[in-house]
């Protein structure tokens, strides 16, 4: 795939436009096709199909019948060999992988590359934890003998989002296949197509027919009969919080475990013995990567007021500086997914000018400046507001940062959990003991200190109250995959 000539508009040949069911790619059962849109320059550049219930049916169908015939019964060190060789063909194909990933969701191609390195590295991380997966023992009395082991729960359903396709597809696939479940996973309609070319990749690594297949289409056509579907026994979404509340009622009906991941307004907290040039550089990376368009973006930032003043000086001049363009020219600042999610962006700054919200840099909507094509929002700073407002409270999922100014530890504390979400949180202080007892203390699923967005597929991933349940990432997330059988036995 040669950048230049895709920048320049001509079509990008050899993609993925069916469903992956029972090891290749076929048609839809209605057959229809919808559009993938590039961000940087709001065009259609592919299709795929849309899917209905009798595609998930197929889909469901074949994953049981592979569970049941094939995977649950394949020695752990066989699913390990293919799940390493599949790491090494996505790092053959990271250069392609990425650019199909930029230009599906629209990030700088450096940022796609990344998660192609990080998908490999999930692969590669969960290959080497297949043959680990040990039971326990039972302290029983003499003539008894107890134990457990670890059962794959079966045929599992991973619902993936917009913003992380790739990645997030690695993080729960991975860790299902390594546990010895099948997959049925549904890519969001605005990005599909490296869920797709990741199936194809598994199937070359040497995964039977039928362990993964992949499902694409709208949420109403595909998404909601997948999670309801009586066939699935456990369902892994990662979304929006009303989505997520709709996964687990339908699949509440069929009693289907569920593990969700799903908003976040995740504060970052900069005290005042913050090293100065790894907390700016944080604070901007946490709020303007992928363009804001991360469930975790530290999207607070609660910083005391002894450094308030030169620090967000600081911050508004570099976020002037930032590069702006289409993703696979590699800005430092690519566009929003999608002239949707553009218009919500847009009405949250909107609404704050209106109650009276000092815009420090940025606040409007923009294009690529070499073409005026994509749907671009400037990235926004927003000056100290009040914990009750809109943009302290709700998810924007853009690229605004949202000052708070705190007077002390104990207040940024206060502020840092004056939220309805508990998904991650990041601390800058040279304080040891104050960043480890404001860890213990904020009330979220992972704490970063004086490194955003720091660890890696060891980590266990996932949040609190309605950032939701279940823990993805680590050993933590292979348990997820995972049903325990306890025995015990009269033996003498």
């Amino acid at each position: 795939m040669n950048i230049n000539d895709i920048l320049a508009g001509k079509p990008l040949k050899g993609l993925p436009s069916g469903h992956y069911i029972c090891g290749r790619f076929v048609p839809g059962e209605n057959a229809t096709m919808m559009e993938s849109f590039d961000p940087g320059r709001g065009e259609a550049f592919a299709q795929f199909t849309n899917g209905s219930a009798t595609d998930v049916d197929t889909a469901v169908e074949s994953a049981r019948s592979a569970f049941l015939g094939i995977w649950r019964k394949t020695a752990a060190s066989e699913r390990a060999q293919v799940l390493l060789q599949a790491a090494r063909l996505i790092r053959e194909h990271a250069e392609c992988l990425a650019i199909v990933e930029t230009l599906d969701c629209g990030k700088p191609l450096n940022e796609s590359l990344g998660d192609i390195r990080g998908a490999a590295r999930a692969f590669e991380y969960y290959a080497g934890a297949c043959d680990k997966l040990q039971g326990d023992t039972f302290p029983l009395p003499r003539g008894y003998l107890g134990y457990s082991t670890y059962e794959p729960v079966g045929v599992t359903a991973h619902v993936i989002p917009w913003n992380f396709p790739i990645s997030t597809t690695a993080r729960s696939l991975a860790p299902a296949l390594a546990a010895g479940c099948t997959v049925v996973a549904k890519p969001a309609e605005q990005t599909p197509l490296t869920a797709l070319m990741l199936a194809e990749l598994l199937s070359k690594a040497g995964l039977p027919n039928g362990v993964c297949n992949v499902v694409t289409g709208t949420g109403a056509d595909v998404g909601a009969p997948l999670v309801a579907h009586p066939d699935v026994d456990q369902v892994t979404f990662t979304g929006s919080v009303p989505t997520g509340q709709s996964v687990m009622r339908a699949a509440a009906d069929n009693v289907t475990r569920v593990v969700l991941e799903l908003g976040g307004k995740s504060p970052v907290v900069v005290l005042n013995d913050c090293d100065w040039d790894r907390s700016i550089d944080g604070v901007l990376g946490a709020i303007f990567e992928n363009a804001g368009q991360v469930c975790s973006a530290g999207s607070r930032l609660v910083i005391e007021r002894g450094i308030h003043d030169r620090f967000v000086e600081e911050l508004v001049t570099r976020t002037k500086a930032m590069t702006i363009g289409h993703g696979l020219r590699d800005p430092q600042f690519g566009p929003v997914n999608s002239a949707a999610q553009l218009e919500k962006v847009a009405g949250f700054i909107d609404r704050a000018r209106s109650r009276g919200a000092e815009v420090l840099t940025g606040g409007k909507v923009t294009s690529d400046p070499e073409t005026g094509k994509g749907w671009f929002y400037e990235p926004t700073i927003i000056a100290d507001r009040p914990s009750d407002d809109e943009l302290v409270q709700e998810e924007i999922f853009g690229p605004v940062l949202t000052v708070q100014i705190a007077e002390d530890p104990a207040h940024a504390l206060a502020l840092a959990n004056d939220s309805k979400y508990g998904l991650v949180a990041g601390i800058y202080t040279q304080d040891v003991s104050n960043a480890l007892a404001m860890a213990r203390d904020i009330d979220a699923g992972q704490i970063f200190i004086n490194e955003y967005f720091a660890g890696g597929i060891e980590v266990p991933f996932g949040g609190n109250k309605l950032s939701g349940f279940g823990r993805e990432k680590g050993l933590e997330g292979l348990k997820s995959y995972c049903k325990v059988k306890s025995v015990a036995a009269w033996i003498d």
